[in-house]
């Protein structure tokens, strides 16, 4: 599975904790988490795509040991993006994203298309699509209800008491979980840390600007622009099909914002894909980069 380290880098002018894996001369990938992860997420499946890649995996900001400002402000999309950009230099990459970590890889590929090769999603969702399923008040804004409680002041307290009992029932509302235990259910502790710790997560929520509804509430009057927000590299849409917080509507239509995509779907794994059968989502991503 080749080499195996870590480093804390600056980027930005703050302090970033990355994990790599394979060799510093393969080609490269860029792994992004989702929430509540961290960089940590990818041990399963790095290792089987570090033979021939150099896996690149940050902990994100605000989440793991790499900074987490308080300030909500701090975590507005451009401001993330800026982080891979620093991160990345000026060579393409291919980008790999999962959950949260899906959205910033598409900000990164449709304002940055020059720094990405092509684009690897793992149940993700382009923000199109999916801000049209949330305004239908339908399924999906069903699906995300719990937003609602992320985006309230001091939600981190009550994700982090009784050893972190809510925060585990909303990871694991409705899915399979037997894989978080052990070895792996103490390194997302470790990662998780306490209510401040937490805080920088859930900032990402306070921040974005996506539209949420209450349940049977739809939305008027959005309107999006296919053009302003192409991927115009080749793109494989990764999908495990029991996920429940992600409802498979919200990627109906996305060859119109990626012309080259590829989808492939694993049976039997929800949104923890790559925890559940990493084998199999390994085999997708190394077949479909030849």
């Amino acid at each position: 599975m080749g080499e195996h380290w870590t480093e804390t880098v600056e980027l930005n002018g703050e302090a970033f904790f990355v994990r790599h894996w394979g060799d510093k001369k393969a080609p490269r990938i860029l792994m992004l988490h989702g929430f509540p992860e961290y960089s940590g997420a990818w041990n399963d499946l790095a290792p089987l795509l570090a033979e021939r890649f150099h896996c690149i995996a940050p902990d994100q900001r605000g989440y793991g040991q790499s900074w987490r400002p308080a300030d909500p402000a701090l975590y507005k999309t451009a401001l993330l993006v800026s982080d891979l950009v620093a991160l990345i230099g000026e060579e393409p990459i291919i980008v790999l994203g999962h959950d949260w970590g899906a959205s910033v890889a598409y900000a990164l590929t449709i304002g940055r298309p020059d720094l990405v090769s092509k684009l690897i999603i793992m149940n993700g969702v382009h923000p199109a699509p999916f801000q049209r399923e949330l305004a239908k008040g339908g399924p999906q804004t069903d699906a995300s209800q719990y937003i609602h409680f992320l985006r309230r002041k001091g939600s981190e307290n009550i994700l982090a008491a009784d050893d972190f009992a809510k925060l585990m029932g909303l990871f694991s509302a409705h899915m399979d979980m037997d894989w978080l235990s052990g070895e792996t259910l103490a390194g997302y502790k470790a990662a998780w840390r306490d209510a401040a710790g937490l805080r920088g997560m859930v900032n990402w929520y306070r921040a974005s600007p996506l539209k949420i509804g209450q349940s049977g509430e739809a939305i008027q009057g959005l309107v999006f622009d296919p053009a302003r927000l192409q991927v115009r590299c080749p793109h494989l849409l990764i999908w495990g099909t029991a996920d429940t917080a992600l409802l498979p509507e919200t990627t109906e239509g996305l060859e119109e914002y990626a012309p080259d995509l590829t989808r492939v779907e694993i049976a039997g794994v929800d949104h923890w894909l790559h925890h559940q059968k990493p084998q199999e989502v390994a085999d997708a991503v190394l077949g479909w980069l030849g």
